[in-house]
């Protein structure tokens, strides 16, 4: 992308602040997703949730959802307890995301983009989880907000970014190739200009911007490349964008995962064979939670 593109890029990046109406507890979660974990408070959490009906009633839905519902599930302080405040700040935001795109606006399925977002998040955390990377729930985080591009482009650029989907869907090529060819940048470089503006954490930046293209990462290498396999798994599992892709991956022959084994040399003797076998395990669980999560069934939020 050239200066003068990115400069365009970024005032109407600026834009979308005056534009759209975010639900209110958008900038308090921001705040929060810049904290440690550690120093993040169960009773402001438990506040911030309440605050918003439509986020605390999916809040529950998560909670109750066979990934973590072990018992039923009634109200807000519960569903928090049951998540854990790590999820639980990186689960909203997806949350405030999909409340600020209007319908209009949904170049994808929403379920679909939800159902990939959320899948990556946890595949990319079960990766962290198994190869010892020291913060799976920034991995987590890291697969959630790894496409914010895609919502920059669906809102800035509604018709030219439904063209490329469309023409992906026709070739079967990933969705960034068709976006450079006609939009001129990808929601990888939107994306980044998105993140950077709401002023997330610099790793997170990163990741949105390189996670299509693990070389350009500098400062978070082992996140880039964990959330880079997480988006690969699930989109040769259909949990992509909607459409079928020409995609094949050989885990052990993937720039991302030897990059991985450099900095993790334990990984090099891994049974790669057993660890798809073990996420693919994980896949139904994934499924249901997203629905879960994004469903179209309503409940009754109490505090």
């Amino acid at each position: 992308m050239n200066a003068e593109k990115c400069q365009q890029l970024q005032t109407q990046i600026k834009t979308l602040d005056s534009i759209y109406t975010a639900p209110m507890i958008l900038q308090p979660l921001l705040e929060l997703l810049r904290q440690p974990a550690e120093e993040i408070s169960f009773e402001k959490v438990t506040k911030l949730v309440s605050c918003d009906s439509a986020i605390a009633a999916q809040c529950l839905r998560l909670a109750n959802s066979p990934l973590f519902g072990c018992r039923q599930v009634e109200t807000v302080r519960s569903a928090i307890m049951a998540l854990g405040l790590q999820k639980v700040r990186s689960v909203l935001f997806g949350l405030c995301m999909n409340q600020i795109l209007p319908k209009d606006k949904w170049v994808f399925q929403p379920t679909a983009f939800w159902r990939h977002s959320l899948g990556c998040a946890l595949v990319t955390q079960r990766m962290a989880q198994r190869i010892g990377y020291a913060e799976p729930e920034k991995a987590y985080l890291a697969g959630l907000l790894h496409d914010l591009g895609v919502m920059a482009n669906s809102l800035l650029y509604t018709a030219d970014f439904r063209k490329c989907l469309q023409l992906a869907g026709e070739r079967r090529q990933p969705l960034h190739l068709c976006e450079e060819e006609i939009l001129g940048f990808t929601h990888c470089e939107s994306g980044k200009l998105l993140a950077e503006h709401w002023r997330l954490p610099a790793d997170l930046c990163e990741v949105v911007c390189a996670h299509h293209d693990v070389q350009l990462a500098h400062t978070a290498q082992p996140l880039v490349c964990l959330t880079h396999l997480g988006d690969l798994l699930c989109r040769v599992r259909y949990l992509g964008y909607g459409y079928d892709e020409v995609l094949g991956v050989e885990l052990g022959g993937e720039l991302a995962w030897k990059t991985l084994v450099g900095n993790y040399p334990a990984l090099s003797n891994m049974d790669l064979q057993r660890f798809t076998l073990d996420i693919d395990g994980a896949m139904d669980q994934i499924v249901a939670t997203v629905d879960a999560v994004f469903g179209t069934e309503t409940a009754a939020a109490r505090v």
